[in-house]
């Protein structure tokens, strides 16, 4: 009966959002009727994080799952935490969740993939996080070692997509093996255009599984959703990207993280400005500061100059379709000039970059356009190989 109710309930939603919108758009982990009946009787694991909502009110999956009446044992949390507060790369501690009293099993610090312990007595696996679309952003690396681990046990993912927020493009290097981690674990382009959903398709049949095994998922998709979709983002999908702006910009701003160059991280715009103490260009002046989310801030209580750039996002990124560096390039000359370009990079750039030729273009005086047509044949063979694994109509180019 709670089942039906439950599916009553989104079906007036659905309705609801059409009646307001003209365009309904439900999420996998929405579509109930779906994958529901499939988990009756099983021990389920969930992969899980703030961003796990369900419906108009916005409860989470967990929540939702237990009040199916469904046998959830275990919660796995990604990096920021199952509640999506620690820092961007704060080692995440395994724990029991007050609310459930169920254990929260970290993938983020020294073991970022499950361990045959963790999956035991499992039946099957669910994958519900919000991806931003960028092949750095560590909630689909998460989600390779998942898919990897249940596959060695033998244990079924099924996914639950949601759209992909910067899915209306796809640019950016493509990442080169020798510069595999965590922030770079496939060979796609920075932003790839792919949901959750259609990158765990694309991991399977590209064999980019340890050994090339295959994992059995289930891939629960989106309705009313396509790649020309400006999905706006109900929660933030982490501390440092806390509204669209910020989403649109990060592709472009992230690489200032392998850099002496500071994106706003310990102030209430992260990715959305940037500096230096000793930039002496840009109107914009900001003070990082430690904060929830941001424990220890680069430049931590050091005034910055630099740029605001909330101008350029929504409508920015949907005419131009393309990566944006001439803030990289335009950071880097002008600590050249003054004798400082020796210090701009950290080794980090190149793991972000996923190839080292973008800083090599970028200290041979490469405009955005010029970088960006290197690697426009490799983009061209990867959008051919990305169209065998599309669940959704695609953009137009």
């Amino acid at each position: 009966m709670k089942i039906v109710t439950a599916i009553t309930a989104l079906l007036l939603f659905v309705l609801t959002c059409f009646a307001q919108s003209g365009k309904p758009l439900l999420v996998g982990a929405e579509r109930m009727a779906d994958y529901l009946p499939t988990l009756a009787g099983k021990n389920v694991g969930l992969v899980v994080n703030h961003t796990s909502i369900v419906g108009p009110n916005q409860t989470h999956l967990v929540d939702t799952l237990l009040a199916q009446k469904i046998t959830v044992t275990k919660v796995f949390a990604p990096e920021h935490g199952f509640r999506g507060l620690a820092d961007a790369g704060q080692e995440i501690k395994t724990e029991t969740d007050p609310k459930t009293g169920l254990p929260v099993i970290s993938l983020y610090g020294n073991t970022k993939k499950p361990t045959p312990e963790h999956l035991k007595g499992l039946d099957v696996v669910i994958f519900d996080i919000q991806d931003v679309g960028t092949r750095f952003y560590t909630y689909i690396s998460t989600m390779h070692y998942v898919m990897e681990a249940c596959a060695e046990a033998g244990i079924p993912v099924i996914i639950l997509d949601r759209p992909n927020p910067n899915g209306f493009y796809v640019d950016g290097p493509i990442m080169e093996d020798k510069y595999k981690s965590f922030v770079g674990m496939h060979p796609i382009p920075v932003v790839h255009g792919l949901t959750v959903g259609e990158l765990a398709q694309m991991i399977n049949g590209q064999h980019w599984l340890a050994n090339g095994i295959q994992c059995k998922i289930t891939v629960v998709p989106c309705f009313g959703y396509t790649h020309q979709t400006m999905y706006q983002l109900p929660v933030k999908p982490s501390p440092n990207l806390p509204n669209m702006e910020a989403i649109y910009l990060y592709p472009s701003l992230c690489f200032f993280e392998g850099t002496i160059m500071s994106v706003g991280r310990g102030t209430d715009m992260p990715f959305q400005i940037y500096g230096h103490p000793d930039f002496a260009i840009g109107g914009y002046e900001f003070t990082p500061k430690r904060m929830p989310g941001a424990k220890n801030p680069l430049y931590n209580g050091k005034q910055c100059l630099g740029f605001e750039l909330q101008e350029f996002g929504q409508d920015y990124f949907e005419r131009t379709c393309k990566l944006d560096f001439q803030w990289l390039i335009q950071s880097y000359k002008y600590f050249e000039s003054i004798g400082k370009g020796a210090d701009f990079f950290n080794s980090f750039f190149e793991k972000l970059a996923g190839t080292p030729k973008l800083r090599e273009m970028i200290i041979n005086d490469y405009s955005s356009e010029e970088a960006g047509a290197q690697w426009q044949a490799d983009l061209d063979k990867y959008l051919t190989m990305r169209q065998q694994y599309l669940l959704y109509p695609d953009f137009t180019k």
